[in-house]
């Protein structure tokens, strides 16, 4: 399974032990409130750490998304499916708002899509977004996604919109 994607200007890989200070970070903070958090120490590791063993159990999961030349992890983005989702997802986490407004998202995104739809062969793929993660439902826009209001969610603690992906868009 691929373990690296490249594009013009980021590595995505798999996600390492070394990256658990920003994802720590990141789920600890106020940027994690689209997903529930903040988190406590436990629960922004225990996070991790299933999202280390994602890759161990699908063989593939969200990659930790650095620039070119600079291994320091700037977000998390990719093809996501726990046990109890409804559907295979390409999410993104985006840890630093020194991240947004630079396109990385989109071009992350749009290379884990490719990947998706072309090396894993899914059919779709939907995001699941909190209604007033306005950055999130650009971004899915951006990327040829639609809502979807008849598509199941996991649950939440708090509502969440269904983005849809079709094979092709991207």
């Amino acid at each position: 399974m691929t373990l690296i994607l490249e594009t013009q200007r980021l590595i995505l890989r798999r996600l390492a032990a070394h990256d658990w200070p920003q994802v720590r970070d990141f789920f600890m903070s106020e940027r994690a409130r689209a997903i529930g958090g903040p988190d406590s120490l436990a629960t922004a590791w225990r996070a991790f750490a299933t999202k280390l063993g994602h890759w161990d159990i699908r063989g593939y999961g969200m990659w930790t998304v650095t620039k070119k030349g600079d291994d320091t992890a700037i977000a998390q983005i990719g093809p996501w499916y726990p046990a109890d989702w409804p559907e295979k997802e390409i999410g993104w986490l985006v840890f630093s708002d020194k991240t947004e407004g630079k396109g990385i998202a989109f071009e992350a995104a749009r290379a884990a899509l490719q990947h998706a739809f072309g090396t894993l062969s899914w059919d779709t793929a939907v995001s699941y977004i909190a209604p007033d993660n306005t950055r999130s439902i650009a971004l899915a826009e951006r990327l040829g996604a639609r809502l979807d209001p008849d598509a199941a969610t996991p649950v939440f603690s708090q509502p969440h919109l269904v983005y849809r992906h079709a094979k092709g868009t991207v």
